[in-house]
């Protein structure tokens, strides 16, 4: 089995700041797999290199198989940590740009999950609440039919009930041979739905496993695993 996402011995370094150390690891298809670790332990700067928006100082990074490129970027969908939303749109001028912009974007799929919102898809996008922007956002990633979906901090600064409603779209709309990494340091929220887990601590990968091995192995929840080995 070809891995989603694979990086041999990759680095990526920012001046005199080492943001990824050598990292080596391979995630496979068919998973949804937290990225974990504190603020400034890496995640953005190993997501941002999957989706080709950075270049490593060293080492190897590919996707299904090919190096990041074009070819890559048709494959990977991509939720950054910041709103990307064009506050002058509406939400159908959104919907319209991504259908413009993807082949493998699905009408069907956000217009779908745009009714159960009930959103009105005539607003325009700065007149929307943070909450619903966020969701928006969400939508508009996983209405394409990716092979690996790369989601940057998606239940940061929302309610409760946002971060349930996020949840469940990520796991109801996406195929099972896809892949999803979750970026986050909010365990206990996503751990309900994580298969594997990558702790990655001061640009260092220092544990990748499954979810099922780490309650076994430690007798406890990700979450308080997370806490043990972070701890200050």
């Amino acid at each position: 089995m070809t891995p989603i996402l694979e990086c041999k011995t990759l680095c990526k370094a920012y001046k005199n700041t080492v943001a990824l150390n050598n990292v080596n690891l391979q995630v496979n298809p068919g998973r949804i797999v937290g990225l974990l670790g504190p603020n400034g332990s890496g995640k953005t700067t190993l997501i941002k290199l999957t989706n080709g928006l950075l270049t490593p100082t060293m080492g190897e990074l590919l996707i299904d198989g090919k190096p990041v490129g074009v070819e890559t970027k048709k494959i990977v969908s991509y939720l950054p940590d910041r709103n990307f939303l064009a506050q002058w749109m509406t939400v159908d001028q959104m919907v319209d740009y991504f259908a413009d912009f993807y082949e493998d974007f699905s009408r069907e799929r956000a217009d779908g999950m745009l009714q159960n919102l009930a959103i009105d898809r005539t607003r325009k996008i700065k007149t929307l609440s943070k909450g619903n922007q966020e969701k928006v956002a969400l939508i508009l990633v996983m209405s394409r039919v990716a092979k690996l979906y790369l989601l940057d901090e998606p239940i940061a600064g929302v309610d409760p009930a946002t971060r349930d409603y996020i949840l469940r779209t990520i796991i109801s709309n996406y195929t099972e041979n896809a892949t999803i990494l979750i970026s986050t340091h909010l365990i206990s929220d996503v751990e309900q739905v994580l298969n594997d887990v990558i702790f990655i601590k001061q640009g260092n990968v220092v544990l990748c496993d499954t979810v099922d091995n780490i309650r076994q192995r430690e007798q406890k929840s990700v979450d308080d695993y997370f806490r043990e080995v972070f701890k200050c």
